[in-house]
């Protein structure tokens, strides 16, 4: 799907048809839709066509007037995925005449630019708004950092008095989620630095404090990712001894319950016997019987707390 925009006193305007300084978003685009870009916009066709696929890395080319710039972007997941969170390239393109962004979904980085999450949005300063989505692109990650920790405290309730698997295997995604982020989160930085180091296109002194706090941001990400993924590390190992011991006071459980319902068992079985035993006419007998089974109860139960059984 292709959306043309054009920044109006800093907000986004939706344009019927291209016009020099827009700004093109091309969401899950067909060939078609493609070509049409290449056409309206002189960019080359192979350079619109590398962020479609999900295992490009982050990095950037220039030749002659064009530039393509690819980053990580982290996106979240259906409940049915494998895994939560994942990351997904998005490419930044542009010219003398126009930007173009390339994905192969509808991007939220893009999708919270385009709705007022960054403010001074202008479609003519190409450079300005390739650094506002670099910016984005972090404070994304960091968003969904924070979600992926509060996921992991709900399971941590769950996991206390848990016998299944099922929440360890809910940390073992989350943690597999943040590995992703961690290498897409270090692939841009090193993509960001290279494009302070080599200066690939111009900028101003606004635009330079702006890259700087990109960095800053995309480092305070990558620390958060590391944090979070250590606690995992040790949480994961952790909690499966807690659940190896839930298990075993369970089997502990149904272990003392079959003991205690064995003892009248046995001393009925033993009475009910088609053999002549003694005092069986008394009726008092049977009184005997069920007093003499709660004595060997009582008894068998002070022995195990003795013991520390229970």
């Amino acid at each position: 799907m292709l959306t043309y925009y054009r920044s109006v006193g800093g907000k986004l305007t939706i344009l019927d048809t291209y016009t020099d300084g827009c700004w093109i978003d091309a969401q899950a685009p067909s060939a078609e839709e493609l070509a049409r870009v290449a056409r309206e916009t002189g960019l080359d066709l192979d350079y619109l066509s590398y962020p479609l696929d999900p295992d490009e890395r982050a990095r950037f080319e220039r030749e002659d007037n064009q530039l393509l710039i690819i980053m990580q972007t982290s996106y979240r997941l259906g409940e049915d995925s494998d895994i939560p969170y994942d990351t997904v390239p998005l490419g930044i393109l542009h010219n003398d005449h126009c930007v173009v962004t390339v994905c192969s979904m509808a991007n939220p980085v893009v999708k919270d630019v385009i709705n007022g999450m960054v403010r001074q949005v202008s479609t003519g300063k190409r450079n300005r708004l390739t650094l506002q989505l670099f910016l984005r692109s972090a404070q994304r990650f960091l968003i969904d950092v924070r979600h992926i920790n509060k996921q992991v405290d709900r399971t941590e309730d769950k996991l206390e008095n848990s016998t299944r698997n099922q929440e360890l295997l809910e940390l073992l995604k989350l943690e597999k989620s943040l590995v992703y982020f961690m290498t897409g989160l270090r692939a841009n930085e090193a993509m960001m630095e290279r494009v302070k180091r080599d200066r690939i296109f111009e900028l101003y002194e606004e635009d330079r404090d702006l890259l700087d706090d990109v960095l800053i941001e995309n480092l305070q990400a990558i620390e958060m990712v590391g944090i979070a993924s250590n606690i995992l590390t040790s949480m994961a190992g952790a909690f499966a001894s807690i659940i190896s011991n839930n298990v075993n006071q369970v089997v502990k459980f149904l272990t003392i319950s079959t003991i205690l319902i064995a003892i009248p068992t046995l001393i009925t079985g033993i009475f009910g016997m088609n053999v002549p035993l003694p005092y069986q006419d008394k009726a008092w007998m049977t009184l005997a019987i069920f007093i003499f089974m709660g004595l060997t109860l009582t008894l068998v139960v002070w022995l195990m707390k003795r013991w520390d059984v229970f």
